[in-house]
């Protein structure tokens, strides 16, 4: 009982500081004209990802759990992509991916790309190259990273120079200071860091308990945890009608997270970390670039119409979740 408690405990905290990033990234994207798109991929993204980089780290460096720390980055990369999913409830009549712009198929595209990579690695295991004690697959993790925000980048550039009125429309935040949102900013990003790095040996601890095993926990529930301000932050968007910052941080998330996969096999100075990485990393691999898939159709498509609340894009994204779940149970 009392680890459920502290695990309620922190991710309570997470809810709390995760909630004020995404006014505070608004008005940081007001005052400077970077665009929401731009401030998703790469401000929201990477602080709402600063929970995985901590707890993938701590894991490595201090626990010596590889399979909770490659849990974390591949079932957050799914359940990152199943919080557009279920914000589509939220939209109204018309769907998310109908309402985003279509040039999140860029981040979405790196991103499939690098799932891949971090699949296919997985399985060939200790045939992968390595450079010392690190595998290879981490310096083309971390190139094809940059290459990803240099592109997202001056294609943003390029957008809201063609759409100027963008950034005339979002002018509603005159009482507050960009040093004042910047300094907001930052001291909830650091609450978000010093709840992220208990949660290790949290689910470490779980998962001894439960017998649900570290590969489980890891994509499961220190997944959810993790992603916890992706979701907190996409909702206050949402509210904001802020859809390509939701689509920005989540996309962008994902890639963040990749990257931080090659930082925790730095981290790892037992050899490269994705050889011992377990079966089941396999599955949420595959999936996280399946409901990717899906969501570069449903951007590219945009369906006009609901059934049953949900666009079918988000159905499909729904169902490949459930059954990478479920698939990963059976492996435990």
């Amino acid at each position: 009982m009392l680890v459920w408690l502290q695990f309620a405990a922190v991710s309570a905290v997470i809810v709390f500081a995760g909630s004020k990033l995404s006014k505070y990234g608004d008005v940081i994207a007001e005052k400077t004209g970077m665009g929401r798109t731009w401030v998703g991929v790469i401000l929201m993204a990477s602080v709402t990802s600063l929970p995985e980089l901590i707890t993938g780290a701590s894991s490595v460096a201090l626990f010596d759990l590889p399979n909770i720390a490659i849990g974390d980055v591949m079932g957050s990369c799914m359940f990152n992509i199943l919080i557009i999913a279920l914000l589509d409830v939220l939209s109204g009549p018309t769907p998310i991916s109908a309402k985003a712009h279509q040039g999140q198929v860029l981040a979405a595209g790196f991103g499939v790309l690098l799932l891949g990579a971090a699949g296919i690695s997985i399985a060939a295991g200790a045939k992968m190259p390595a450079l010392g004690w690190v595998g290879a697959y981490s310096l083309f993790f971390l190139i094809v990273y940059g290459v990803a925000m240099r592109t997202v980048f001056l294609f943003e550039k390029k957008r809201i120079a063609e759409f100027v009125h963008e950034r005339a429309e979002a002018a509603r935040y005159d009482g507050v200071s960009l040093k004042t949102a910047c300094a907001h900013y930052a001291g909830n990003a650091l609450l978000v860091v010093a709840a992220a790095a208990y949660l290790p040996h949290l689910g470490d601890q779980i998962a001894e308990a439960t017998g649900l095993g570290r590969t489980f926990v890891g994509s499961i529930f220190i997944a959810l945890t993790t992603s916890l301000p992706e979701l907190v932050v996409s909702i206050a968007a949402l509210r904001l009608d802020a859809t390509d910052m939701i689509f920005g941080n989540l996309l962008g998330s994902n890639l963040f997270n990749m990257a931080i996969l090659a930082l925790d096999d730095v981290l790892y100075f037992k050899g490269p970390l994705l050889t011992d990485a377990a079966p089941g990393h396999i599955v949420t691999a595959n999936a996280a670039m399946a409901m990717t898939g899906i969501a570069i159709v449903g951007l590219t498509y945009r369906v006009s119409k609901k059934h049953f609340f949900f666009a079918w894009d988000s159905i499909a994204i729904v169902a490949v979740y459930v059954f990478a779940v479920a698939a990963v149970y059976v492996m435990r």
